[in-house]
């Protein structure tokens, strides 16, 4: 036979390794047999060599190999790769379905197994409660006696006596005893710690998030942080299958580094959050709670404005996705009261936060966390308002009840123990009012509860204002060096809050009679509170009159216009008709050494007449003007 035309192949040195590889395998086996020495071991025609070439192009077995069942199969697979890829990925696909549903199906019997039998223990234990208790319930003796109840009957049922210890810790919180609550929340640690991997992922990240509010709350946030990071990885893996509880364990996540001073790290576990609030899960009051943590970060910061345009967004989406009698609604009314009051619109807050007692009240009864919450809240606009009974009873009443669930040394009380040294300060009574602060700063001095810097500057603040009531300037000074120093590290330099020190402290330098530096103080307050705070606000007001007391007292032919000017304020404000009150005193106090001591005195009675209305029960600055009254007329 004829094979001449293999000459035009080129040689094996001049081909290309790609080449080399196709002409490799069967090819090699053609022209092997297509040059077998023996006649029988050759092709016996041409056909069949073109035969077998045609079988090599298309991928089929040729002839010149053995025809093994592996060699066969080898070919047919490479001849059908194409189409078996794609039966290979479609039952991967099917294979990886089914195994999801299985594994939920398996979960879902799990669930409702643990359901059902958490279900008819609650029913037992209400049944029996009844039988012992001739028909009254004590909330928190039903509890501990479900507790009891779950460590024997449930024994052998390791993660519904979980599940039940969490519900128990949950109503726990929501009572307010946080102690409790977290013992039973880490003995349901420790059963699912045995369970390892058994534990349904739900159970894992609702315990570990449970456990993280409790701890939070008692002041512990470092411990929560600890516990719930190493659950992270298994929230990322879940978050599909389970986006409510990893929600959930995000928000709380952040609430903890939040309390711990990790702004960045929580602004982006609260977005995480929310962004799986979204659809398909649409839950629209978990969307308000993490709306409301965003706007907390950027009160921290010092955006107030911006914080309350958040809370208001929050409260509107609440409302609107769940109507108004939500209990989180106690909450954001609050969080509106405070900022509103931080921005010197009292009134506005006052309404805030008796809508939010309110709808405590309504919802929970009056010894319900958000109930004393909200209580306290409203007592400090009842201080801004002069009535100092009604606040002090009130804060008297909360901080016994902290005390009970939280212990002396919390955060919280410290707060309570600062606004009861204000209303001694109010009252008169600078011996109280200095034992209370420095009760509050000790506490927030040794950080219990979650104090943070900006905590202790506010209550040396106060101290250093009491100080310089009572004339002490020398000991205010320190203070409000150290309240300088914290506030502008914890915030900016050029922060209102900074301004509102700096207006103090030119005061008590004024005091010491370092009038130059005073000075430099007094009109730097004047800059940053209106750069900061506006031109209206109350706080920019008080520096505006400090600076033209003090320069009216230096003899500024311009400060009694500036005086008189402040006298005209609005009344319809309680802050801002402070400041008026104080700037008529300080313009009639000015005219009572010339020639108007007779306009001076009547001013003053007026004056004394306006303040005894409006604050019936007198008051730092029914002090003050009284006194100032005494020295215009002995002349």
């Amino acid at each position: 036979m004829q094979c001449g035309h293999w000459r035009h192949w080129p040689s094996a040195r001049a081909a290309t390794p790609a080449l080399r590889k196709a002409l490799a395998g069967d090819l090699d086996n053609i022209v092997l047999k297509a040059l077998a020495k023996r006649p029988e071991q050759r092709y016996p025609s041409v056909e069949a060599l073109a035969l077998d070439l045609q079988r090599f192009r298309e991928g089929k077995p040729v002839q010149a190999r053995p025809q093994s069942v592996r060699y066969r199969t080898r070919k047919y697979l490479h001849r059908h790769r194409w189409a078996l890829a794609t039966v290979l990925l479609v039952t991967l696909v099917l294979s990886t379905a089914l195994g999801i549903v299985a594994w939920q199906a398996r979960q879902a019997v799990q669930e409702a197994s643990r359901a059902q039998a958490l279900q008819d223990f609650v029913v037992g234990l209400f049944e029996h409660a009844g039988e012992s208790s001739n028909g009254r319930l004590d909330v928190r003796q039903l509890l501990e006696a479900g507790a009891r109840r779950g460590t024997s009957e449930l024994a052998r049922q390791p993660a519904a006596r979980a599940e039940l210890f969490g519900v128990i810790a949950r109503l726990r919180l929501g009572l307010g005893d946080y102690r409790e609550a977290l013992q039973l929340l880490n003995q349901q640690a420790s059963i699912i710690a045995v369970l390892g991997e058994d534990a349904p992922p739900g159970l894992r990240l609702q315990s570990v998030t449970d456990r993280g509010r409790a701890q939070r709350t008692l002041g512990q946030p470092r411990l929560c942080i600890d516990a719930m990071r190493r659950l992270a990885p298994l929230a990322q893996r879940v978050q599909q299958q389970l986006p409510l509880q990893v929600a959930e364990f995000y928000s709380q996540l952040g609430r903890c580094r939040r309390d711990a001073g990790q702004a960045a790290s929580a602004r982006r576990l609260f977005e995480r959050a929310l962004a799986l609030r979204g659809e398909p899960l649409n839950d629209g009051v978990g969307a308000s709670e993490n709306m409301a943590d965003l706007a907390g970060l950027d009160n921290d910061a010092g955006d107030t404005a911006k914080a309350l345009r958040g809370t208001r967004a929050a409260l509107a989406k609440l409302r609107a996705s769940a109507g108004p009698r939500q209990p989180f609604a106690v909450d954001l009314l609050r969080t509106q009261c405070a900022l509103e009051r931080s921005a010197g619109a009292v009134d506005m807050a006052a309404r805030d936060c008796r809508a939010a007692l309110a709808l405590a009240l309504s919802l929970h009864g009056a010894a319900y966390p958000t109930a004393i919450d909200a209580r306290r809240q409203l007592a400090a606009i009842l201080v801004d308002q002069g009535h100092l009974g009604e606040a002090e009873a009130a804060y008297r009443d909360t901080r016994a009840w902290l005390v009970a669930r939280v212990g002396p040394t919390h955060a919280s009380v410290a707060k309570d123990d600062n606004s009861l040294g204000i209303i001694a300060w109010e009252r008169g009574d600078t011996a109280a009012a200095l034992r209370w602060l420095d009760q509050s700063i000790a506490i927030r001095r040794a950080g219990v509860g979650g104090s943070s810097p900006l905590d202790l500057s506010g209550v040396l603040f106060n101290k250093a204002m009491v100080l310089h009531d009572s004339g002490d300037d020398a000991s205010a000074r320190p203070l409000l060096a150290e309240t300088l120093q914290l506030r502008a590290a914890a915030l900016r330099a050029d922060h209102p809050l900074v301004g509102d020190t700096q207006r103090l402290l030119g005061e008590v330098d004024a005091g010491l009679g370092d009038r130059a530096r005073a000075r430099g103080e007094l009109r730097s307050a004047v800059d940053l509170t209106r750069n900061g705070y506006g031109y209206a606000h109350p706080h920019t007001r008080r520096a505006e009159l400090s600076l033209a007391a003090f320069d009216a007292a230096t003899g500024d032919a311009t400060a009694l216009h500036r005086l008189d000017q402040l006298a005209q304020l609005p009344a319809a404000d309680s802050e801002l008709r402070k400041v008026a009150w104080l700037a008529t005193g300080d313009a009639a106090a000015v005219r009572c050494h010339g020639a108007r001591q007779a306009q001076a005195l009547s001013s003053f009675e007026t004056l004394d007449r306006q303040v005894r209305e409006a604050q019936p029960e007198g008051g730092v600055i029914a002090r003050r003007l009284a006194a100032m009254h005494a020295a215009c007329a002995a002349g």
